[in-house]
Formats: C-alpha cells, structure tokens, sequence
C-alpha cells in the first residue's frame, strides 16, 4: 500500500517523498537542467532558498550540482526520463585529445641490447669468480707429512733435542738480554715451556765486573765476544753488562728440517721492549755468512702495548732474510704482519705455522688461510732481490747461490727451529724516538741508558714470558 507520508531520502523528517512530487520534463525551460556533467539546478532569484510553499527550497531542493545517478539509483525510477549518452561522468580536468598507448608504438631493435649487455656481464662475472674460487681450492697444496717431532712438554725438556742458548753478546742484534741456561729463564711448568726475562744482578751493573762464559765452560759460542763481557764504570767508560736475562733454545742437534710444516702453539709475553720469536736458522751455512744462507723469521712481536707506533703485542710479523750480505738484505720483499682481532697475542694461546716446499714457503696463524706471509719460488732468489752491481764500499756483488741448482735457494737446505725472548736491542727493531724509548742505538751507552729507565719499563713486564704447550 503507498504511504504519502513515508520518510523522505532527503531529510530527517515524515512528508511528501520525492515520488510523490510533481513530474516536471527535462527541458530548457524547467528549473533542471540536463548536461555533460550531470544535473544542473537553474536557480530561480525570485524563488529564494528558503522554505514556503512556492519555492523549491529548503530540505527539498536539489543542491546545485548533483552527483550522477547509479544504475541502482537511476532517477528514471522516480519518473525522471534521462539520456543514456548523460549517464557517466566526464571530468573537465581531462583535456580533449589523443589517448597516448606507449605499448602500441615501435621500439628500436638496438635498446634491448642495454638490458642484455649488463646482465651478461654480471653473468660472466659470477662465472669468472667460481672459476677463480675453484682454481685457487684445486692448487692448494694437501701434502702428506712423515712426523719429525711432537713435543708437548709433559717429560720436561728433551736435551736430546733442545739446547739452551748462552751468550752476552747480543746474537749481531745489540740485544740487551745475557742468555742462560738456569731454571730461572727456561723451564717447564705445569706441561708448558716457560722462556722469561728477568732483570740483571744489579750488583754486576753497580760495580766493575766480569762476566766470562768461557772460565765456567758454558758459553755455547766460539766467539770470543760472544762469551766475555763487562761493567766498568771508571771515569771516561760507561758499558756495562747485559742489563736482562732471559732464555734462548733451539733444536740443532735434534730436529732439522727441509720442507715440511711447523706448528707452533705459543703464548706471547707483555712488557716494554721484549722482543719474542719464533724462528729458523741454515743447519750448515752452506752459501755462506748470514744472510747468504737465509734466515725463516715464522713469527716476531713486540711485548709494548697496542699504542706503540710499530706495532705491540697485538702485531705478529713474518720474513724471510736472503742476500749476498748484510748490507743487501731482501728481507723487505718477502715480509708482512698481521693483526689480532680485538685482542693481544700475549691474551692467550694461537697456533703459529710454517709450510715449506721447493715450490712456496708461507706463514700463517692458527689456520692455514690465515696467513701472514707468502713466497713462491718461481724464478731465482737473487733475480727477485735485484741488488746492485756493486755494494757501498764499491764491491762487486755476485750471486752467492749459482752453486745450487734450485731457484729456492738459499732456502734448500736444512733449518733447525729457535725459541727465544730478546730486551731491547740497536738494530732498529724498536726504533729511535717512538712511544719515549729510552736509548739510541747509536749510543755507546745504550744498554746503561736502558738499564738506568728501569722503573720506567719494568713495570710493565705484567708477563715477561713467552709460554709454549706444543710443537
């Protein structure tokens, strides 16, 4: 049944719905006006919008603009006719004109190449590092070793094998450590080889005194420099003995080596001015005086903290010495360090190594890809040194190993293993006026200089000791 008085879709209140309003035609004259955007009110100025009963006004009129009506909502519904071709709406914002369709138009042949040619090379370029990657694993060397020495420590020291060390005169270096062979320097404790520094007989540094290794028999060199040393403190004279004493071992006269891989499991000391390695000296020197017969430094260090301009203890470094003498040392060329992470080498233990053969010889830490240094023989010693002609004393240099028939030479010959902690020292291993050292190595004085800043370094020496459990 109809209800004239249903609520009305335009207000809140009961009344004639908008079906129930008069039909009015679409046409020019009429207060609706049909156009391309919708429905537009004419308004009538004698009309006013207020409400009364001769005005479309109020909750009833239709707002000026009127929003298009939906299928659901078609106006023809209520009686109202309306144009099919008025229906959607057409925004004015939208200029009249073509339609653009990129995807519609013709594309140079030649721009796909700008998407290829890059994925290409980044193509060629994963295979390039997988190949890389492959050929470095295939050429490591996996050689199979027959065991020459495994030494723990737990008997104490072998001296079938091990030989302490005793001299004062300072291994060609200025050390300032006297080597001995007591247990207050080198002994085993707890199944670990201890190699400690300790301070001088203050009496022998504050008197006149002779130290003379040769009157007691145990000077293990047979130069006599080497074995007798003293203090004289009379006017105009200022030397004195070796301001330290430490320790010094090698295995000469029980294990050598050509070829092979050594590892060493070390403990490196803390203090100012120790200088621990572990190193390798020629059995024979058979080219000759050093370094014509080569020297294997596996690892060197320094016992000064991390902010020593030269590297600390938390710096290990590794070289080969190789020359035709000493004023022409390759060292430079075959050397390099590496550096603890976010520790010392005096914080614990690490596994130091050497693997050798007539084709490389490299150093490393702990594992063997994490190596220090690296050489290959692949042309001769001397060729890679490129020394001069003559030395600086005008001296014509020759090739001290034409004698031997392997490019690897000097380093084809036998090498015995040496432990050791060095003080201080005038090679330019601690070198002048870095972190307040206190001595020059060209001072004659030197080791006095040294031994009178005592309270200055020796508090330092926290853990004077280079500490081994196996090798």
């Amino acid at each position: 049944m109809n209800n004239p008085y249903r609520k009305s879709s335009y207000g809140g209140h009961d009344g004639p719905g908008p079906t129930d309003m008069p039909r009015r035609s679409l046409d020019a004259s009429g207060p609706y006006e049909a156009t391309s955007t919708g429905y537009r009110h004419s308004i009538d100025p004698g009309r006013g919008s207020g409400s009364g009963s001769g005005g479309h006004g109020g909750m009833f009129s239709i707002p000026e603009y009127s929003s298009p009506a939906s299928e659901s909502e078609s106006l023809s519904g209520s009686g109202t006719q309306i144009d099919e071709r008025n229906r959607y709406f057409h925004s004015r914002r939208v200029k009249p004109g073509e339609v653009e369709k990129p995807w519609l138009e013709k594309t140079n042949p030649k721009e796909k190449w700008v998407t290829i040619f890059p994925i290409l090379a980044i193509f060629l370029g994963l295979v390039g590092s997988g190949f890389l990657v492959w050929d470095g694993i295939r050429s490591v060397v996996k050689n199979r070793y027959c065991l020459v020495m495994d030494e723990d420590f737990s008997q104490g020291l072998n001296p079938n094998i091990w030989t302490k060390e005793v001299e004062v005169g300072g291994y060609g270096n200025g050390q300032f450590e006297q080597t001995t062979n007591t247990d207050e320097n080198v002994y085993v404790e707890d199944g670990k080889l201890i190699i400690k520094a300790t301070l001088q007989d203050p009496k022998l540094m504050q008197k006149n005194n002779v130290i003379n290794l040769l009157k007691t028999g145990t000077c293990t060199s047979k130069v006599w420099s080497n074995c007798v040393t003293s203090t004289n403190l009379t006017a105009g004279n200022n030397s004195v003995v070796p301001p330290a004493r430490s320790g010094r071992i090698n295995t000469k006269k029980g294990a050598n080596i050509r070829y092979g891989r050594i590892e060493v499991t070390a403990k490196l000391p803390e203090g100012d001015w120790l200088w621990p390695a572990i190193w390798m000296l020629p059995r024979q020197s058979v080219y000759g005086a050093w370094p014509r017969s080569g020297e294997i430094d596996i690892i060197e260090s320094r016992g000064n903290n991390w902010t020593y301009k030269q590297g600390g203890n938390d710096i290990v470094s590794s070289a080969l010495h190789w020359g035709p003498n000493s004023a022409n040392d390759g060292w430079w060329k075959t050397n390099n360090k590496r550096k603890a992470l976010h520790t010392t080498y005096s914080a614990g233990f690490n596994m130091f190594g050497l693997e050798w053969s007539e084709k490389y010889l490299f150093t490393y830490v702990n594992t063997r890809l994490l190596q220090v240094t690296y050489t290959n023989f692949k042309k001769p010693m001397y060729k890679r040194g490129g020394f001069p002609d003559v030395d600086q004393n005008g001296t014509r240099l020759t090739d001290p190993w034409t004698v031997s028939p392997n490019v690897n030479a000097p380093f084809d010959q036998e090498f015995y293993l040496i432990l050791n902690v060095a003080v201080g020292g005038t090679n330019g291993w601690f070198e002048d006026g870095k972190s307040e050292k206190p001595w020059y190595d060209a001072s004659p004085t030197a080791k006095k200089d040294f031994w009178d800043a005592r309270e200055q370094w020796y508090p330092t020496w926290t853990q004077p000791q280079l500490e081994s459990n196996e090798q």
